[in-house]
């Protein structure tokens, strides 16, 4: 059925962090959150935005943007684009479909009195009502109230499909006027759908276009982000005003370090010297190796951190000088470090040493790790067996003996990409033997 709980879903409070609960909202991206401009008041107002479903998050105070207050009327549809005051990139955004038609199936979670930590009340999209659309509750109970405005219209989640927020609710209507939907004979929630908020604002209509995100390139990254049996070097081009660079900001967080191309070096080895356990007095040993005026202190391979640490390379082909930075990074990988190295152009400056200095050797190395492994997983699979015996001990490993012939044809491979396409091939190959294994 989905996830339960989602990062997205505000809970909103007017002026002080520990007001009143005023209304519920909607975090689009790290930055910006959605509401309805009759929760926010008026357009100079500070709103406090909780993360009613992630205590892991912290609280954080908005201001409407500029262009952002879209009130009732003939030019607006009650709503507010809010800016952060601090983004909050750990938080994952809101699906947004600007698709939407009758009959589909939709939840809205609200912070109704009584209900501060949220409440579910579900329905069906019925007919338009002017820019707003009727939601058809299945009793006069599941109408939205007051707390609900400004909350995500989602549609009903599906194993591998998440929710998607179709509209903001924006108020409900019954026929007699009285102050609780189940006091009215007739009562109707009503929402603002994602496409009309994007035809209002310029922001949204970004944010919900066709190339606004990329989200293979999410799941890969986060795939990477999550797995360290990945790659230990990626190298991947993100074009600027791309939907690939607004993903990437989106998850440029999940790395201990994150250098700009012409950022300073000197704090790149600061940052990735407090990631590492040396020796007392030894800092300025590290920090000359590292920069290229020593050599390398004695087993400085031992000082690699238990868990990996990612450093990610934002522009590396808008660094003046490329080649010093790629000579830091070379060092950085005998501590074990992961590299994400992200060009604005393929082919750009230091593009064919990060391949052949970095990713080529990195790629070399992970594949002979992970047929090591795999040789250990099929001799203990053996034993397990109880097939080990003088006659198979040569047989049991056959399939890690198979790739690494397979690897030794690749030192011969004169050509890089070529090799590196081989390379990558065998890396998938191994990986899933171990999957088949167990090892994983």
């Amino acid at each position: 059925m989905g996830e339960l709980r989602a990062d997205w879903r505000l809970r909103l409070r007017r002026e002080d962090a520990h007001g009143p609960v005023c209304g519920a909202g909607v975090l689009v991206d790290q930055c910006t959150a959605l509401t309805c401009a009759h929760v926010v008041r008026r357009p100079d107002a500070v709103m406090w935005l909780e993360f009613a479903e992630n205590g892991g998050l912290e609280p954080v105070s908005a201001r409407v943007m500029p262009g952002g207050w879209l009130p009732e009327g003939a030019d607006g549809e009650d709503v507010a684009v809010l800016r952060l005051d601090s983004p909050r990139p750990r938080a994952r955004r809101a699906p947004l479909e600007t698709g939407i038609r009758g009959g589909m199936e939709v939840y809205a979670t609200g912070y109704a009195a009584g209900f501060d930590d949220g409440m579910s009340l579900w329905g069906r999209i019925g007919g338009a009502s002017g820019e707003r659309v009727q939601l058809d509750a299945v009793t006069r109970s599941e109408v939205v109230r007051a707390g609900f405005s400004g909350a995500g219209v989602c549609t009903r989640p599906e194993e591998g499909r998440p929710a998607r927020v179709v509209g903001l609710v924006v108020s409900w209507r019954g026929d007699l006027g009285a102050s609780l939907p189940e006091d009215n004979r007739l009562s109707f929630s009503y929402l603002i759908p994602v496409g009309r908020i994007a035809e209002l604002s310029p922001v949204i209509a970004e944010l919900t276009g066709p190339g606004a995100w990329d989200h293979g390139f999410e799941e890969r990254l986060e795939r990477w982000f999550d797995d360290p049996d990945e790659d230990p070097v990626k190298i991947t081009v993100v074009e600027p005003g791309s939907g690939k660079e607004r993903s990437l900001r989106q998850l440029a967080h999940r790395a201990r370090i994150v250098h700009r191309g012409g950022a300073s070096r000197p704090e790149l080895i600061d940052h990735a010297l407090e990631q590492v356990t040396f020796p007392p007095g030894e800092y300025l040993a590290y920090w000359d190796w590292l920069r290229g005026a020593k050599g390398m202190p004695a087993r400085a391979a031992d000082r690699a951190p238990q868990r990996p640490v990612t450093v990610l390379v934002d522009g590396l082909d808008q660094e003046p000088q490329p080649g010093p930075l790629i000579e830091i990074l070379g060092r950085l990988r005998v501590f074990g470090f992961r590299l994400l190295l992200v060009f604005r152009h393929e082919g750009g400056p230091g593009w064919a040493a990060s391949r052949d200095l970095l990713l080529r050797p990195a790629l070399l190395r992970h594949a002979d790790t992970l047929l090591d492994r795999l040789q250990r997983a099929e001799f203990s699979r053996a034993i397990r067996r109880d097939i080990v015996d003088s006659a198979s001990l040569g047989s049991v490993t056959e399939t890690a003996d198979r790739h690494r012939a397979t690897r030794r044809l690749l030192d011969d491979v004169r050509d890089p990409q070529q090799q590196l396409n081989r390379l990558r091939t065998l890396i998938r190959t191994v990986r899933a033997d171990l999957s088949r294994c167990g090892d994983r």
